[in-house]
């Protein structure tokens, strides 16, 4: 498992306690202090993890072990039929699509893909979609709306990929566009931060019925290093960044942007991967659920309602 430098002393006495285990498979006498090292693992756990500061928090929602879209998809969805190309120019592998089954009903699943290995990663592009990216999941939108099948989106990127060739074939234009399609939607749309939720390329996938996130994801308008670059002129500034974004899952739930944070396991998704997806499947079951009774028209008005109180200041 690859580890962050605040995680060092947590994954050093795990691999301890994994090289005990072995050796005690040949050897007795080990269990007192396999114990201790256990017990030091669960303090050492609650002393890093509980008192993360904002920019370890971020570095936590860009962890190279964290689950991603296909992780998330293998354990929580069933009978997954995937739909490429956008009819116009191409695929975009930064974006997966299709159909598939939760808890026996039909759904679209729509969301990034950032890559596990370098080979992978630069075929999905770090997760930054193009263009075409976006006009697929338009596509898969409106096949959804006409079969009327929910829409479940999932956000992991730094941002749409701000290249030549992304704008020349209308990059701004395909996310205004994905917005409109899904603000007019008349089937329930859950939305879910499950990484990095940067800028347009994250608020494409991002109006919805219900807006979920992840405990240690991230959603902001900017990268931090980005901020720091503009503000500051220095992308080292990123962690002062962080502070001022106010892009934590407390944060973004206080300002009404998220509708429910969903918690992860304890040091985050990457270190219990099958809980975080048990505990994701169970809160889209719910919020499924209570949509499911809502009449197209409502649908409609419940997203157009939310969008709009967000920003709402008061004189009191």
């Amino acid at each position: 498992m690859a580890h962050l430098e605040f995680e060092k002393p947590l994954v050093e006495l795990e691999a301890r306690i994994r090289e005990l285990k072995v050796y005690g498979v040949r050897e007795s006498g080990f269990e007192g202090e396999l114990g201790k090292l256990e017990q030091r693992v669960e303090t050492l756990q609650r002393e890093i993890y509980d008192q993360l500061t904002v920019w370890q928090k971020v570095q936590l929602s860009r962890h190279p072990d964290r689950p991603y879209f296909l992780d998330y998809i293998e354990r929580i969805f069933d009978d997954v039929v995937e739909l490429h190309g956008d009819r116009a120019f191409s695929d975009d592998p930064a974006i997966i699509s299709g159909f598939a089954r939760l808890d026996g009903r039909t759904v679209a699943i729509i969301g990034h893909q950032k890559g596990r290995t370098t080979k992978e990663k630069v075929r999905r592009n770090f997760g930054m979609a193009h263009p075409e990216g976006y006009r697929k999941a338009m596509r898969i939108m409106d096949l959804a709306n006409r079969f009327r099948r929910p829409v479940l989106t999932f956000i992991d990127t730094p941002g749409a990929y701000p290249g030549i060739g992304a704008e020349e074939r209308g990059q701004s234009e395909a996310i205004g566009m994905s917005l409109a399609v899904m603000a007019g939607l008349q089937v329930p749309i859950i939305a879910t931060v499950i990484g990095e939720g940067g800028s347009g390329g994250a608020l494409a996938l991002g109006v919805a019925n219900r807006v979920l996130m992840l405990e240690f994801a991230t959603y902001s308008v900017i990268t931090p290093e980005g901020c720091a670059s503009i503000l500051w002129r220095d992308g080292a500034e990123a962690p002062k960044a962080a502070q001022q974004l106010k892009l934590l899952a407390t944060d973004v739930v206080k300002l009404g942007v998220v509708d429910e944070v969903i918690a992860e396991p304890r040091g985050g998704a990457h270190r219990e991967p099958d809980e975080a997806a048990r505990q994701l499947a169970a809160t889209l079951k719910r919020h499924l659920g209570e949509l499911e009774g809502l009449d197209p028209q409502a649908l409609i008005d419940d997203r157009y309602a939310k969008f709009r109180a967000m920003g709402v200041t008061s004189d009191a």
